[in-house]
């Protein structure tokens, strides 16, 4: 089943009331609709669409059954504010005590086992992985040969979508949207070998991005993930797990500096997860990002446990690289998991010329005399800027996952759609006592 809002069906030429107006494809069905025909309609109607218009595309695809059996506290949303969902029939919803199901592995809306691979694998196989396309060049050619539209200026693919997209099908899609100025991608994180083959498409896909996408002004990704997921996938023998199923991400430098070099004509980049910000500061000393605004990215150097030594070298590099930033109002590192949460963050307020640097945690981390050098030299920037430096914490206890952690930090900038924080927030509040890896 294909749902789409009614103003994709008002005649070509009409006046849109609103700057923004959603253009949500929802395929409801994998199991009884064909991805293709429902891909083949969206885009013969957005291509008769004023090609002058300013649409945010949204794209869902589940099935129904997602959410049923193993899987109960998954939701499938609008990407709307919660007022808008009120009376739609669409309200985020959580777990209760209600839900019993013990060959399920459910116990009055707790999880006492867990579900077998095969169930995790069905909810997160790959899209058009059942399509009659016989190789991914096919694939390819597949998309190359639907209509360009031009109407579609900003594109989400939300972390709702478990089903995976290939990186390199997904930028033969992005290229039929030829004024994109947005995309938001969210996509979840592999616990395989393929990881590997993935982070390579990445690479692909984000040069694509840099060099098919001029008019892109933000780019918004985060790479999701859930701690007790790998705890479902694993499967010891002797010691060593047959599914080869990493228990942390391990970010490709290629990666990060491919999206390194793509922010840079950008206005806001945010890339949570899917790289670390010590690769992406490891630059070419010629680049410049004359357009920034806004940077949110994560590292893994950041927890309690950490080196000391080297939190210090990423925030003198991340100093650094401001100084090529000469419009930055904020720059944002951060992390976090079951347990744990940190940011450092630098502000800059140009009409009270001054800027400040942040600790937010849930330990206290000492910012050195060099840290904060360097930072004053990018305040220097604007002269006469005077840097105050902030420390403050948070409670260990309030966080639960990732989600927690990105809620409680409060970033200036933007790494996630709102909808999607809410869903990961819920998600891992249904999953309450379950193993994690840690």
């Amino acid at each position: 089943m294909i749902r789409r809002n009614q103003g994709l069906c008002a005649p070509r030429g009409d006046v849109l009331t609103t700057e923004e107006v959603i253009a949500a494809l929802t395929v409801s069905d994998t199991e009884h609709c064909s991805i293709t025909t429902a891909f083949q309609g969206l885009f013969s109607i957005l291509s008769e669409w004023n090609q002058d218009s300013e649409l945010m595309l949204d794209i869902s695809i589940y099935s129904p059954s997602d959410s049923q059996h193993w899987f109960p506290y998954l939701t499938f949303m609008p990407d709307s504010p919660s007022d808008r969902l009120e009376g739609s029939g669409l309200e985020l919803t959580t777990m209760n005590q209600s839900y019993h199901d013990p060959p399920l592995g459910w116990v009055t809306g707790f999880r006492h086992s867990a579900p077998p691979p095969a169930a995790v694998h069905k909810a997160f196989h790959r899209i058009m992985q059942e399509e009659a396309l016989d190789s991914d060049q096919s694939e390819f050619q597949w998309w190359n040969q639907l209509p360009s539209v031009s109407s579609v200026t900003s594109i989400l693919l939300r972390q709702q979508n478990r089903r995976r997209w290939k990186p390199r099908a997904l930028a033969h899609m992005l290229a039929r949207f030829p004024r994109l100025q947005e995309i938001y991608f969210e996509p979840w994180r592999g616990w395989d070998i393929l990881q590997r083959t993935t982070d390579k498409e990445y690479v692909s896909l984000f040069e694509s991005i840099q060099q098919g996408h001029h008019l892109l002004k933000r780019l918004v990704v985060f790479e999701n993930f859930n701690q007790q997921y790998p705890v479902f996938m694993q499967r010891f023998l002797d010691g060593e797990d047959l599914a080869s199923c990493d228990s942390f991400r391990n970010p490709s430098p290629a990666v990060g500096r491919m999206i390194a070099l793509t922010s840079l004509p950008l206005e806001h980049l945010a890339a949570s997860f899917i790289i670390d910000a010590s690769h992406f500061f490891a630059i070419d000393s010629s680049w410049d990002w004359t357009n920034l605004t806004s940077l949110v990215l994560t590292s893994r150097l950041l927890k309690p446990e950490g080196d000391s030594t080297k939190i210090d070298a990423l925030l003198k590099a991340a100093a650094v690289a401001a100084l090529r930033m000469p419009r930055l109002e904020s720059l944002e590192i951060w992390n976090g998991r079951k347990g744990l949460a940190a940011l450092f963050q630098y502000r800059g307020t140009r009409g009270a010329r001054q800027g400040r640097i942040l600790w937010r945690g849930t330990w206290k981390y000492h910012i050195t005399t060099s840290v904060v050098q360097a930072w004053e030299a990018v305040g220097h920037l604007h002269t006469g800027w005077r840097l105050d430096v902030v420390q403050e914490q948070v409670d260990e206890a309030a966080i639960q996952s990732h989600g927690d952690a990105l809620h409680h930090l409060t970033l200036s900038g933007q790494a996630i759609r709102s909808v999607s924080l809410q869903q990961i927030r819920r998600e891992q509040k249904s999953l309450e006592g379950v193993d994690i890896v840690s």
